[in-house]
């Protein structure tokens, strides 16, 4: 079973980077040509009944900012060698403009069915209904949802917790069930409004329960995102500064473990080559979700003058996601006393710990003990945000599923809020296989789709005037 999800996850990695050059030559590469439309775009100000652009933003990034950015880049570094860091932020690179044409298409189709909550399946069913197949279209927009549904709780939820209890646990010797229990009550409270909650719309009866609980979630990531991601930037660097004797030698093992063959025979060189590819590309998708699918829901809901223009608010995402914080926390795990082991000839086999413990020692072994604390505790707030972020994808799928039914939004969030404790508990193994699988089925779809309709994105591009 692990060995097909590999060999899968690989394929989907070639399959995003191919999809992503053609996107890339098709828009021109618009935004790495014209920074200064990007740089417009993004400080402009529209006030509005929706969320703005840049709270949107911050929901879509508490989607993202998770333990995929911590426990997922020592997890490629474990699994792939520094070379991994090589293709996680090319991959990302090659991967904005992916965010960026699946956040247009959503906001360009977002009206599409008045009432509903608009995701990317809103433009898959739209792309099949208009090539005469309607009822296809509605069956893998539905697949689709489930998939989220699943995503929610596995990516969203226990991926998110186990990392956090096992943080809590190193650091502080707290019970794992403790730790999952905690975050599942905190969870209920500060959602529990979000069904009979106000709206910030004059008139209630336009607001549903999937807007209500995105305007809750959005008020408490517009603070919560920016503040974690400075402070624990500030803490990598902090590691960097103190350990800069052996940047040159971490930059140099990226390079060349980027394109190394370690291999014990001839028919093991291709799968020694893939083996960073797929951890890097792999992980950097479960960290930005570029071409997943997922971000839409988030940003859909904000209010721009262009499609596009909130299309830019993804280049931003996955930019500070994946290039920024993914690189820098790499980076401070191999110049460590700790990660730099990886930088050895035995590299990761030498290393008998694993992912969460990695980065954790990392911290500890340049900073001291009290570096521990602060490690769980920005594994713990990453995590916090991730499900708060994912709650909400899930409540657009149950509410696009199944109607508006306050019971069955109630029913999800009680679902999540269990798996919390649970994934406490339990070994990742089977759910860090489980979300690869998940969510490289989502982009599969996703990619397919984007490419039925890519004629809409240069025309919204071209709209928007970021062609020009």
């Amino acid at each position: 079973m692990d060995a097909t999800i590999n060999a899968f996850s690989f394929l989907v990695a070639l399959f995003l980077m191919a999809v992503g050059l053609y996107f890339l030559m098709r828009l021109k590469g618009f935004y790495v040509f014209h920074p200064m439309r990007i740089w417009r775009v993004l400080f402009s100000r529209r006030d509005s009944c929706g969320i703005s652009p840049a709270r949107a933003l911050t929901v879509a990034l508490a989607g993202t900012l998770g333990v995929g950015n911590i426990v997922g880049v020592a997890s490629a570094l474990l699994i792939g060698g520094p070379g991994s860091v090589f293709w996680m932020v090319l991959g990302a690179m090659v991967a904005m403009v992916l965010k960026y044409a699946e956040i247009t298409l959503a906001m360009r189709h977002r009206h599409d069915v008045p009432g509903q909550a608009a995701g990317a399946h809103t433009y898959i069913h739209h792309a099949f209904s208009t090539r005469g197949l309607p009822r296809f279209g509605r069956r893998l927009s539905a697949v689709f949802l489930v998939l989220c549904l699943l995503n929610a709780v596995t990516m969203g939820g226990v991926l998110q917790i186990n990392a956090a209890a096992g943080a809590l646990a190193g650091a502080f010797s707290l019970p794992p069930i403790l730790t999952g229990l905690v975050m599942a009550g905190v969870l209920l409270l500060l959602l529990r409004g979000s069904i009979v909650g106000r709206s910030c719309c004059k008139d209630p009866a336009k607001s549903s329960d999937t807007d209500r609980m995105m305007h809750r979630v959005s008020a408490l990531t517009e603070w919560l995102v920016p503040l974690m991601t400075v402070t624990f930037l500030l803490g990598c660097l902090s590691i960097l500064l103190l350990r800069r004797e052996r940047l040159g030698e971490a930059l140099r093992a990226i390079g060349t473990g980027a394109f190394s063959l370690r291999s014990v025979g001839g028919g093991m060189t291709g799968w020694a080559l893939s083996r960073g590819i797929r951890a890097g590309i792999m992980r950097g998708l479960v960290s930005n979700e570029a071409g997943a699918g997922t971000a839409p829901m988030a940003h859909a809901a904000a209010d721009s003058a262009f499609p596009a223009y909130q299309g830019v608010f993804g280049l931003a995402e996955v930019f500070v996601d994946t290039v920024l914080l993914c690189t820098v926390t790499a980076l401070a795990i191999l110049v460590s006393d700790t990660g730099s082991v990886l930088l050895s000839a035995n590299g990761a086999a030498s290393l008998s710990i694993d992912a969460v413990e990695l980065a954790r020692l990392s911290f500890v072994s340049v900073l001291g003990a009290p570096a521990g604390g602060f490690f769980a505790l920005s594994i713990l707030f990453f995590a916090f945000a991730t499900v708060l972020c994912w709650a909400q994808y899930g409540s657009v799928c149950v509410s696009v599923l199944f109607g508006r039914h306050p019971w069955a939004q109630r029913v999800f969030l009680f679902v999540l809020a269990l798996a919390l404790p649970v994934g406490a508990v339990f070994a990742p193994a089977f759910a860090w296989m489980l979300a690869d699988g998940v969510i490289g089925l989502m982009t599969l779809i996703n990619l397919v789709v984007m490419l039925l309709l890519r004629r809409e994105v240069t025309e919204e591009t071209e709209r928007a005037g970021l062609l020009r």
